[in-house]
């Protein structure tokens, strides 16, 4: 499911502690709540934080098979004068396209980054097309690109609730290439040592933390994307997603977003209701081939709830009635409203688990009396 219809706590929810920073979001990805914002709707400076939509689209072409990691970029004289964070790559340079992802990442590069659009896209401008066009379909309705890299310009801007959007969709659908985030330190050959260790201070101070994303201008203030996953007892991994956006230094960024990610942990217990393709209710079927139709997810049910209240949890499925073929898998039909002391908590929507085709004309004919009938 896409974080565009990310679920909001409605209970009551513990209090988030003080955050210093002009906007934030912390989201459960594995139970796909928002557990705490400020200002997620506030458009802001996007900075580097921008680079996760070029990697998103970089990704996308590795796995299309469209270019290898292997396959070597030139550097033409604009990504070389790039000015800001710098891989230090040159026009006498072929570089990698697995070099440039991780000058991207770790080093901030915007000279790697410029290398990376030019390398995609054929030209910088269709590269930047192409990070607004991917933006409409993941759904980031606030968010505007102008480069690859995130130096300030008009127009340039997002918000903390599209940068979730995007951060949770990039982990989703790439998981063979996010572990670049997790990487500590990284240069290229004959490039500075000083210039070699991520920027996401927290890779440094939480072994939970493996992403993402740092982002710094004078305009933006100090911005972090920070990943991490936890074991939490019968759900497995659990994944965090915090961003802090405008914070006052580099520490402040890291020190906020560390604050922001233990609470959830400690004020949340994730609970697992249902098994991934397990069905919540199997309701009847009219005008089917087939009389019944399991509904339910393709991925495990788990709800956050505040801390304690587990025992409290209480479920309902709503859903039209009848049920009438043809329903089709993936179908949306319904919902599990999850309520905690009878306060509602999270709206779940379900999906049909198999497809159930249109019975024959007599099939149906013989059901429409039926429901006639009840």
């Amino acid at each position: 499911m896409g974080l565009a219809c990310m679920f909001q706590v409605q209970a009551q929810a513990p209090q988030p502690p003080e955050i210093a920073a002009h906007a934030y979001l912390l989201v459960d990805l594995t139970a796909q709540q928002v557990l705490a914002e400020l200002d997620a709707d506030k458009l802001v400076e996007q900075a580097s934080l921008t680079k996760l939509m070029t990697a998103y689209i970089v990704f996308d072409a590795l796995k299309s098979k469209k270019i290898s990691l292997q396959q070597t970029f030139g550097v033409s004289e604009r990504a070389w004068k790039m000015p800001g964070s710098r891989m230090f790559i040159d026009p006498k340079m072929k570089v990698p396209v697995e070099d440039l992802i991780k000058g991207m990442i770790v080093q901030s590069g915007n000279d790697a980054t410029m290398a990376l659009a030019e390398g995609v896209g054929g030209t910088v401008e269709h590269f930047v097309q192409m990070m607004n066009a991917q933006a409409k379909v993941l759904g980031m309705k606030s968010t505007g690109y102008k480069n690859p890299e995130g130096l300030t310009e008009p127009g340039h801007t997002t918000t903390a609730r599209d940068l979730s959007i995007l951060a949770g969709r990039l982990m989703q659908n790439f998981p063979e290439y996010v572990g670049y985030y997790a990487i500590k330190k990284y240069r290229y050959p004959s490039t500075p040592a000083a210039n070699e260790s991520n920027r996401n201070l927290l890779l440094f101070r939480d072994p939970s933390v493996d992403g993402l994303k740092t982002g710094h201008t004078d305009a933006a203030g100090f911005c972090l994307i920070a990943t991490a996953k936890r074991e939490a007892p019968g759900v497995g991994q659990r994944r965090l997603l915090s961003i802090v956006l405008g914070a006052s230094s580099e520490n402040a960024r890291a020190t906020e977003s560390q604050k922001l990610l233990n609470w959830g942990y400690t004020a949340f217990d994730a609970i697992k209701l249902f098994d991934a393709n397990q069905a919540v209710v199997t309701p009847n079927v009219w005008k089917g081939r087939g009389s019944h139709v399991k509904l339910g997810r393709f991925v495990p049910i788990v709800v956050a709830v505040p801390a304690g209240t587990a025992a409290r949890i209480q479920t309902q499925v709503a859903r039209p009635d009848p049920l009438v073929a043809p329903l089709n898998r993936g179908q949306l039909v319904g919902a599990l409203k999850v309520t905690v002391d009878r306060k509602p908590l999270v709206d779940v929507p379900l999906l049909a688990l198999e497809t159930v085709e249109q019975a024959s004309f007599i099939g149906r004919a013989w059901d429409a009396v039926r429901l006639w009938v009840k």
